[in-house]
């Protein structure tokens, strides 16, 4: 495994370790490894993380008395592992803490650890480490084979009995040397126990000058810091804390000196940690500094200071949560008088984000372009930063006001404008960054901006739509002006010169640019549709213009944005506006599609496809069902036979035949029962679609037919409702017949749009589907497909599982409608369909307990939990006595030694117990019982264990 070896090879040597690490024989090998003079350091960190393993997992392989043997050999190892390698120390430290929660009989944990290997100088890095580890290895102890009461009665003993000895021991440590009081392990032991003990016996005990000391360490700085947050956390509750953050926050003020300090030397890893201190002590007790303002504005003022001295900007983000929560509670009406006494701190900080918000200056007589020196890591983590800082800015609003903040942006444009206004040329602009930095913020601040904000923006968006063209500036002028589409909607007035300026950036040729000017083209129609619906002819000819020249991300915004425009047109002018606006796209996707022969031409074509189906989602106005025709449907009908020949040649071509599986879909989703002229062309089309491709799409499509035209009423005739259900079969039946001949691995999306189908045929035609010729067929298909890995056909199968198994109880699980009063009303199951589904399950439950309960086990991704546990306690509701024989069955073909048997008899007990007692909820307590059972058997036997890839790591781990 760290060997030059093929990756086939380390992926047989992996498979074969893993089996290892779970067998019996694991014990004593791991054990001859770590006493092996001759074994190296990789294989020892892998033989003590197997060890923490096997514990952890595999307790039930050893025998009761072997235990004291057990404890004495580790306490041995971890003497010999004192001085390191300290990665196999920290492993064995981890596994003789495991041993103590479950070892019950060891009664004096403690003291045994502390008088075998504290007495010894060189060893008291072990009492250090296991101190460390052992309160985070019981909070952790829900990987053990132990009872709830087991547990919470080992917490007991092992923490709140031991934690007045604990305190007393490190500080006996600490007071020991100068050396000892700077060590990391002791400041890393004081964070572990800090849950464990009453915070005020830490803040009061010397160990509170032993942490502040350590902060003045460059060894014990990291973990000082840690410990510091550790505490600060734990005093989030200031009503219960009073009095300890009294005794913390003059500590916490003697640290402030240390920003400048650090900032003035550059270094910047001190700084970020005072950084994270002052900011996590602020939101620790935001709600104390918003009750009292004028005693925590040190602490405020000292966040502030952080974020002005980042001059590398690296802990500037640790802030933003303070300032987010601090602007929760002064904003609230109680606590006016602090947002009073904070304005002028939020108005700086505006200022300060603002200046952190330019993008780097190239050095003088620098020849190069770009920015980041050819690091695109650092760039898009600036770009992302950036919005971050934005989100500050938002707050800021919250706090000082929107007007105030604008103005912030207005009065930097205008300088900018003054003072290298009159040097800009076209792409030479000087100091760039300072006029776009104040653009980003405008933008970043838009969503606070209300519809009636009269103030500043009259006077911004005249200076934008009048700035010099370089790129950057060009684009974050266009993407601010996309951001005040709503203000402008309410303003008309700035509507021309805006419109104007954002179409130019069409011909820009920067392709950000052009992005900026289709998001924001997009923005513009939508919000302000009503005042450019008398402008449709201008606009069309505006998009055939510029349509074919962009993207295909932005070619879709520009169409969302004229599809806005379009769906306020009057009705009975509609269709020619539609046509006009499409047909263009239509005849270039007829050329295209006449000599695609290559993946990317193919591509074009359902990148176009989807601007079709942009304008049929969004251009749907309301016509009376009773009216002979809808006029979005008869330019359906026009291009339906394109599509349908689109379809055709391209069937095998799954991007083409989802995106024209999608627009039918919203022909129907859109104009609903007006579509009903073209269904029997659409039926045909879908069913030879899914007979010649085998593709989910065709299914999905079909599934918006089924809910759309299943129940009938004065405008969907019966004969229409049963042709639907007839065509469900034909598909039905093209499923089965696929699934026959494929494995489900070949087909998951297949399956999953068949079964969110299937689920909704059952909820329409219950008694139809649960009587069918059919329904046992489907049955074996849905317990086959639980085979599978992937989880989203997994989750549409169990879905439709639990759908059948409701119709086994007297009440149908979907209720009725009442047009009358609007109300909700039960309606009974037939007996017939629930004696028809309890046979189903009497015929094919065995299959569907023993693959729910092997795929919690083995296979299911976590988020298949609920549901599989769901079928689980539907077939216990409806067929107790029987799923109870499936379960045991199922739990005794588990492979030996992956389970203790007490463990399974217990778990079998204790169902035969739930359901013999006959108590309410005895069903959902099985439910509970199988899921913690199958999550233990999956965490020790399936989920792959610690330490293997390890193995491929270079020797420097093992350096101290």
């Amino acid at each position: 495994m760290s060997s030059t070896a093929d990756r086939n090879s380390k992926g047989q040597a992996h498979e074969y370790l893993e089996r290892f690490q779970k067998s019996e024989e694991a014990w004593n090998s791991t054990f001859a490894i770590l006493q092996s003079p001759q074994a190296t350091d990789e294989a020892k960190l892998f033989a003590a993380t197997t060890l923490k393993g096997k514990i952890i997992f595999d307790f039930h392989q050893l025998p009761r008395e072997a235990l004291p043997q057990l404890r004495d050999t580790m306490l041995s190892l971890l003497a010999t592992y004192a001085k390191g390698p300290k990665p196999v120390r920290t492993q064995l430290s981890v596994s003789l803490a495991n041993l103590a929660i479950q070892m019950l009989e060891w009664k004096d944990v403690l003291q045994t650890v502390v008088s075998r290997l504290g007495n010894d100088a060189s060893s008291i890095a072990c009492v250090l480490e296991f101190l460390h580890v052992l309160p985070e290895e019981v909070t952790e102890g829900r990987k053990i084979n132990l009872t709830e009461d087991e547990l919470r009665d080992r917490t007991g003993e092992l923490l709140e009995q031991n934690a007045e000895q604990v305190i007393q021991l490190l500080t006996q440590y600490a007071q020991s040397s100068p050396a000892a009081a700077k060590n990391p392990q002791l400041m890393e032991c004081i964070t572990s126990w800090i849950r464990e003990v009453p915070l005020v016996a830490i803040v009061q005990s010397p160990l509170m000058d032993v942490v502040m000391g350590a902060l003045q360490s460059d060894t014990s700085f990291d973990s000082a810091v840690e410990c510091m947050c550790a505490i600060f956390k734990e005093t989030r509750d200031v009503d219960e804390n009073v009095e300890t953050i009294k005794a913390l926050y003059p500590r916490l003020a003697s640290l402030r000196p240390r920003i400048s300090q650090s900032a003035g030397q550059e270094d910047w890893e001190t700084f970020k940690g005072v950084t994270r201190v002052f900011a996590e002590a602020g939101e620790a007790w935001c709600v104390l500094v918003a009750r009292q303002a004028q005693q925590f504005r040190a602490l405020v003022e000292s966040v502030l200071e952080c974020c002005m001295r980042d001059n590398e900007r690296e802990a500037l983000s640790q802030t933003f949560n303070f300032w987010y929560e601090l602007k929760q509670y002064i904003t609230l009406d109680r606590y006016m008088q602090a947002r009073i006494q904070f304005v002028d701190v939020y108005s700086k900080l505006v200022d300060i984000m603002i200046g952190h918000l330019q993008y780097p200056t190239l050095e003088a007589g620098s020849t190069s372009t770009d920015l980041f020196e050819g690091d695109r890591e650092a760039e898009d983590k600036f770009r992302e930063f950036r919005h971050q800082m934005g989100d500050v800015l938002k707050d800021c609003c919250q706090v000082i006001g929107v007007s105030d903040c604008l103005q912030k942006s207005h009065v930097l444009i205008e300088q900018w404008v003054s003072q290298y206004g009159a040097q800009a040329q076209q792409g030479q602009v000087p100091h760039w960054q300072q006029l776009e930095a104040p653009l980003f913020s405008m933008r970043a601040m838009g969503r606070m901006v209300p519809k009636d904000e009269n103030i500043m923006l009259p006077r911004l968006i005249p200076l934008i739509v009048q700035i010099p063209d370089q790129e950057k500036v060009r684009f974050q002028a266009v993407m601010a002006l996309g951001r005040y589409t709503e203000w402008t909607a309410e303003h008309p007035e700035t509507l021309q010169d805006q419109l104007n300026f954002i179409m130019a950036a069409f011909q820009h040729p920067s392709k950000e640019v052009v992005k900026a000017a289709a998001l924001s083209f997009r923005f513009f129609c939508s919000d302000c549709a009503e005042l450019l619906k008398g402008f449709m002819t201008q606009l069309q000819v505006f998009y055939e213009q510029v349509i074919g020249t962009l993207p295909s991300s932005s070619q879709e915004e520009v169409t969302e944005g004229i599809a806005a425009v379009l769906a306020k047109q009057p009705l009975d002018t509609v269709y020619a506006s539609m046509k006009a606006s499409l047909d263009p796209v239509v005849k270039r996707l007829m050329t295209m599609a006449d000599t695609a022969t290559e993946k990317e031409q193919k591509l074009a074509i359902a990148d176009h496809l989807n601007l079709i189906t942009i304008v049929i989602q969004e251009v749907r106005p309301y016509v009376e069902p009773s009216a002979p025709s809808h006029p979005c449907v008869e330019y359906c009908k026009e291009i339906f036979p394109i599509l349908s020949a689109i379809c055709e040649n391209f069937v095998t071509f799954t991007p083409i035949a989802e995106r024209i599986c999608r627009c039918w879909r919203h022909m129907v989703l859109s104009y609903r029962l007006h579509i009903a002229p073209l269904l029997p062309q659409l039926a045909e089309k879908l069913a030879a679609g899914f007979e010649g491709s085998r593709q989910g799409c065709f299914l999905w499509a079909t599934d918006s037919i089924v809910r759309e035209f299943s129940d009938s009423s004065q405008y969907i005739p019966a004969s229409t409702v049963a042709a639907i259900y007839t065509f469900y079969e034909q598909q039905a039946t093209t499923f089965l017949r696929t699934l026959n001949d494929l494995a489900p691995e070949e087909l998951p999306d297949v399956i999953e749009d068949f079964f969110r189908m299937t689920a909704d045929v059952l909820l329409y035609h219950p008694n139809s589907l649960l009587t069918s010729p059919l329904i046992p067929s489907i049955l074996a298909a849905a317990s086959t497909s639980l085979t599978l890995l992937k989880e989203e056909p997994l989750i549409a199968t169990l879905h439709f599982l639990r759908d059948v198994l409701a119709y086994g109880h007297p009440d149908v699980p979907s209720s009725q409608f009442n047009d009358q009063d609007g109300s909700y009303t039960n309606r009974t199951n037939p007996a017939a369909t629930q004696q028809a589904v309890k046979q189903l399950i009497l015929a094919s439950g065995e299959g569907l307990t023993q693959r729910c309960l092997t795929g919690m086990m083995y296979t299911f991704p976590a988020d298949c939990f609920p549901d599989a546990s769901g079928v689980l306690l539907a077939l216990f509701q409806l067929v107790p006595q029987p799923t109870a024989e499936w379960t045991a069955k199922t739990v005794g073909l588990l492979p030996p030694g992956s389970i203790a048997p007490q463990e399974r008899e217990r778990l079998l007990r204790n169902i035969r117990q739930r359901l013999e007692g006959g108590e309410a909820g005895g069903e959902r307590k099985i439910r509970v019982l199988l899921q913690d059972f199958t999550n233990g058997y999956r965490r020790r036997n399936v989920a792959p264990r610690e330490g293997l890839g390890r193995l491929e790591a270079t020797r420097f781990r093992f350096a101290g």
